[in-house]
């Protein structure tokens, strides 16, 4: 096959992902096991239909740097500041103290205290590309575990510079160089690190606002996007540091751009291609011959390692984070596997002569088999604590406002404008949100926010609920949004209520609630837009201001009929369907009238 090139592998990888992800999605076992079980299948130790892995290795890796510069986007340089004692605080721990457990392990199995302080750290690392794909799947990265993973992983990335940088040294191959070399390596790093922070801040931009500007050659922008991102990891690469810590630096300088979302969507395709290719490069690795031939060292050796992460792992979730025990074990099920990083470390350390060719495989085969087990961890979890409802990062604040006129649940998109108004205007008001993080990011620009989740009652009158006016629920949850809502029309119905409503569904259940201000939260800006778009297609303001109001005030019909059934399927389809007969009728009548006249 290698004299066909690389079409017959790309082939069979596609083949690989179409026939195994979709089954193990139907398993409930997530798209990770299916890629890593694909790639087992069709690898060396399976049907060998792809022999030379390394090449697809080295192409799979991008797949984790795209990933990493996505995310990096979603975190501006001030929510990382407020991040930064999970990071630094609990992500330090965490690889000191399973460093010192693993290390301490290996010296009881005879290794010396150089190859067992390798050892260690190298399976502190965990799986960046496996944990955050697996807490996106399972929509948990906003969740108190999913962002003190997050945490750790990104401390996890940080230390692999320096990890990397100790191999060479314990293994001897720089003990003629001396501390000036040493010195050195350490300068080019800050100097990469300072040109990518420094280069990115005045050169992104104006990069991608000129690739912008080049209307109907989108392809430029996307090329712009790839450039940005490879050639951020190459230099970071050149200079020995992780590619993945230096496409997410990318990431966080873009992060308050406003080609952000285009530049994601660019990319989103190769992302998800790629991250797919080295979950299945990676079970291509899978040694099968050498777990059977060592069936019970490897199992030992692969129970120590998730047990011994697992017990660090919980332990800094209960006494570090404060987490109760539900967060705490989802932390340690998440993060307990070895890490796509320790192939590298311990490669590096069997050519220093720090491990035998021998102990560098049995480790990365125990790395890929907890890997492989980390789905199966995370479902088990999920499955021993179902219903666990996080605990709050702190405790909730105590709320020192004079008495307030309006009260507002939820601080972010729609609820900081209405602040913002009611601030303009000196009306004085008490603001609630339940996000830590966002209220860090609040208080970061000087707003006066309280963190504490308004469905509780304790809460909500010590913010004075019963001497306000005005209730405004605007949390993205609608779970939350409803309880809230319930609350506030039975233990404080003097109250007028507004609150913010995801879809037609919602909307229905906040007014079995009693509550009259409902406001669906992308309504009016559709409005605003079709108006626009009939105006762009020569209609007079006029024309198109009467087609927005008429069309409105028929959905707004349309909504109070549907209420008395919106329970009853079948009724509430036969509603629809014959609200857009209706319209159709509407707008044709006029378009008529108008051809006549």
């Amino acid at each position: 096959m290698e004299d066909q090139g690389f079409l017959p592998y790309a082939v069979l990888l596609l083949l690989a992902t179409v026939l195994a992800v979709p089954l193990a999605k139907r398993w409930r076992l997530g798209a990770v096991l299916g890629y890593l079980g694909a790639g087992a299948l069709i690898g060396p130790s399976g049907l060998r239909l792809i022999g030379n892995t390394e090449e697809i290795s080295h192409i799979s890796e991008l797949g984790v740097v795209l990933m990493l510069f996505v995310i990096g986007m979603e975190l501006s340089p001030q929510r990382l500041w407020v991040m930064r004692r999970s990071v630094f605080g609990s992500g330090s721990l965490q690889v000191v103290l399973t460093a010192a457990l693993v290390g301490a392990v290996a010296l009881a199995l005879g290794l010396d205290w150089k190859s067992a302080l390798v050892v260690g750290l190298g399976l502190a690392l965990s799986s960046t590309a496996i944990d955050l794909q697996l807490l996106a799947e399972r929509k948990e990265l906003n969740s108190a575990h999913g962002r003190l993973a997050f945490a750790i992983l990104l401390f996890q990335d940080v230390a692999a510079i320096p990890i990397l940088a100790l191999i060479p040294i314990l293994g001897g191959a720089h003990a003629q160089e001396g501390v000036l070399e040493e010195l050195l390596a350490a300068l080019r790093v800050i100097a990469t690190i300072a040109l990518v922070v420094v280069g990115g801040r005045y050169l992104l931009r104006p990069m991608f606002r000129a690739a912008a500007q080049q209307i109907g050659t989108p392809e430029v922008f996307t090329a712009t996007a790839l450039l940005v991102v490879m050639g951020t990891a190459w230099l970071m690469q050149v200079s020995g540091i992780s590619m993945s810590l230096g496409a997410f630096l990318a990431g966080v300088l873009l992060a308050d751009s406003e080609y952000r979302h285009e530049i994601e969507a660019q990319i989103e395709p190769f992302r998800g291609l790629l991250l797919g290719l080295f979950f299945i490069s990676v079970g291509m690795s899978l040694d099968v011959h050498l777990a059977m031939a060592q069936p019970q060292l490897v199992g030992v050796l692969l129970l120590a390692l998730v047990v011994l992460k697992a017990v660090v792992l919980y332990g800094i979730g209960r006494g570090v984070a404060r987490e109760d025990h539900a967060q705490s074990l989802a932390l340690a099920a998440v993060l307990a596997q070895g890490g796509e990083f320790a192939f590298v470390v311990f490669t590096l350390a069997a050519a220093n002569g720090l491990l035998s060719p021998e102990q560098r495989d049995l480790a990365i085969l125990v790395i890929t088999l907890s890997m492989a087990a980390t789905p199966l961890l995370v479902r088990l979890r999920a499955e021993i604590t179902p219903a666990a409802k996080p605990r709050p990062a702190r405790e909730y604040d105590r709320i020192d406002a004079g008495t307030p006129r309006v009260i507002i649940a939820g601080m972010g998109r729609v609820g900081q404008i209405v602040a913002r108004m009611l601030n303009a205007n000196r009306i004085p008001f008490t603001a609630l949100e339940s996000d830590p993080e966002q209220v860090d990011f609040m208080r970061h620009f000087g707003n006066t926010v309280y963190f504490g989740d308004a469905s509780r009652l304790d809460l909500l009158r010590a913010a004075q609920t019963e001497k306000a006016e005005i209730f405004v629920i605007t949390t993205e949850d609608p779970d939350s949004n409803l309880r809230t809502a319930r609350l506030l029309k039975r233990h404080f119905p003097h109250l007028k209520v507004f609150a913010r409503a995801r879809n037609r569904q919602h909307v229905f259940k906040l007014m079995d609630l009693g509550v009259d201000n409902i406001v669906r939260e992308t309504f009016f800006s559709s409005l605003e837009i079709a108006r626009g778009v009939f105006m762009a297609l020569g209609y007079d303001e006029a024309s198109a201001n009467d087609y927005v109001r008429r069309f409105r005030e028929h959905d707004e019909r349309v909504l109070a009929n549907q209420y008395p059934v919106y329970d009853d399927e079948a009724a509430l389809l036969q509603s629809a369907q014959e609200a857009r007969d209706d319209l159709m009728r509407l707008f044709q009548a006029d378009t008529g009238e108008e051809e006549e006249a």
